[in-house]
Formats: structure tokens, sequence, C-alpha cells
């Protein structure tokens, strides 16, 4: 089954806002909104897993700026996010309200705040860590911006370029640490991009019907009886337990992180196992996305508590 998105999104003045159709009063909750915060705060986290993780000297200065320059990237590359896609965003159930497609803020507001937050956070990276630091902060956003956002509508391999991006942020924080990156640093690279799949799929196939009415080809889309994306799933899975477990093998932490690591990984590998084999998949899929949920936590938090008080 293949999709032509160009000609499946509606680009009538119904589904846009118009620069012109700002709020008189805009409530300070709608910008907030823009910069996307619950998923801005897991940026910041799993920066903040990879900043720890380097056993970092304690410098309160350089801790500040660097999370501080993480969130702002985060929230300006989500507010152009949206900005880019409040045509699409007013065609799904999920995103008809949020600022943009709702008429809260107007498109140049949120332009131009987008901008700003992102030149702001990566000066806070670059000159309050490093510039190594602030180069990969630059990195997350364009990567986002000009490369995932414009593919979601092209190809149903957005899905793992988005994960690049996504995945970005632990270097960051290994970068503030080091000024440049270790193994487990791309370690920790590796299962933020193969956890970022399964997690994914769950959340394509329970809003499989909105992707579809936005013209977004996801493989939950194309292939609309969910065994692709399940076996992609388990795939990606796999590679997350191999690649979660490598810090034992090299000597980066002992035998406690490899342990929690391998229980979650067998978990979300079972999981993922059970969504390629369902018939229907609803269930499964609910499951797996909290699974995915309570992987990272364990596994990031596990890792870094480790690396302080036991290797």
């Amino acid at each position: 089954m293949s999709l032509e998105p160009s000609k499946r999104v509606d680009l009538t003045p119904a589904a846009t806002l118009s620069e012109s159709s700002e709020s008189k009063t805009i409530p300070w909750s709608a910008y907030y909104e823009l910069t996307k915060p619950r998923l801005s705060l897991l940026s910041v986290v799993t920066a903040l897993v990879g900043y720890l993780a380097a056993l970092p000297e304690r410098d309160v200065g350089t801790l500040f700026f660097f999370l501080t320059g993480t969130a702002i990237c985060a929230a300006g590359a989500a507010t152009l996010n949206q900005y880019i896609e409040r045509r699409t965003d007013a065609l799904m159930k999920r995103t008809k309200t949020r600022p943009l497609p709702a008429g809260l803020v107007s498109p140049s507001n949120a332009l131009w705040l987008g901008v700003a937050l992102s030149v702001i956070g990566v000066a806070f990276l670059t000159f309050g860590a490093n510039y190594l630091a602030g180069a990969l902060g630059l990195g997350t956003i364009l990567t986002y911006i000009a490369i995932y956002t414009p593919l979601k509508l092209k190809t149903r391999w957005a899905t793992e370029v988005g994960a690049i991006p996504g995945a970005l942020p632990p270097l960051i924080g290994w970068a503030a640490a080091e000024g440049t990156i270790s193994p487990l640093g791309w370690i920790l690279f590796g299962v933020l991009s193969f956890w970022q799949i399964p997690h994914f799929m769950a959340i394509a196939w329970t809003f499989r019907k909105d992707y579809g009415s936005a013209g977004f080809p996801m493989l939950t889309v194309v292939d609309p009886s969910g065994r692709k994306a399940g076996i992609w799933a388990t795939i990606n899975a796999v590679a997350l337990l191999v690649v979660s477990v490598l810090p034992i093998f090299l000597g980066l932490c002992t035998w406690f992180y490899a342990s929690v690591a391998t229980l979650f990984g067998v978990w979300m590998l079972l999981r993922s196992i059970a969504f390629a084999a369902a018939s229907d998949k609803d269930g499964v899929a609910r499951k797996l996305f909290f699974n995915s949920i309570l992987y990272l936590p364990a596994v990031l938090f596990t890792l870094v508590i480790d690396r302080w008080m036991l290797f």
C-alpha cells in the first residue's frame, strides 16, 4: 500500500492558521505548550545522564549552563517543529488543539520564538560548557527540524531518522563533562536510538488513523496489519539488549547495571515479540508503550548509580 502524502494533506484555510488571526490576548500557557515541555524534559534528563555517567568534576557553573542550554535548545526545536507542522497538526485529533492549529498563537510569533530559543540554547552550551556541546546542540536542532520533520510526509523511514536527534542529548551531556565523546557516551547514544523504535512503533499503532488522515506514511499506515511494525520493533529490541550490556564487557560498569539492563531489555524484547505476534494489537501495543516508559529511567539511572557508587 502506498501513500501520496502531498495529495492527502488538506491545505485549505480551515486547516491553516492565518498570520492575521492572532488572538488579542494570548495566554502564556500557549507559548509554554509550544515548547512541548514533557518531551523537552526527557531531553534534559537523558543529557544529564550522559553528563553524570562521564564522572565529571564538580563544576556547578558548567552544570547550570549545560542543563539550561539543553532545555532551551529542546524548547526551540519543539517550537519550530510545531510551526512547520501546524497544517498537519490541524488534521489530527490528538494535535488539533495545540496552540497553532487552535489559533492561540500566530505562526510568526511561533517562528521567532523557536529561532530565539534555539540561538540562546546553542549559545549557552557553547560558551557555558564547550564548543563540542554547542555543536551537538545545534546538530540536534538541525537534524530534528531540517531533516526529520520534512521527511515525515515523505517516507516511513523518517522514524529512524528522527531517532538520531532523539539520541543526541546524552552526547551533549558527555561532551559538556569531558570535552570529547568516550565509548560509553556512544553506547548511550545507541541505547537511546534503538529504544525509540519499539517505543514509537507502539505509539504509531495506537494513533495510526490520525497519522493516516494527516498523510504521514508511518509504517503502521503503509502496513495496516501492523506485522512489519511488530517485526521492526522486535529487531530493534534485540539491538537494544545487545548494546545496553556492552559496558560490562568493556569494563565500564559492574554487574549491577548489567543485570538491570538485561532484565529490562528482555522484558522489552518479549513485549515487542508479543506485539509482532498478536492479531489484535491494541492491548499489546499499550503494554509495549508502558514497558518502554519504565525501561528508560530504570536502565539509565541504574547506570549513573553504578558509575558513581559501585564502579
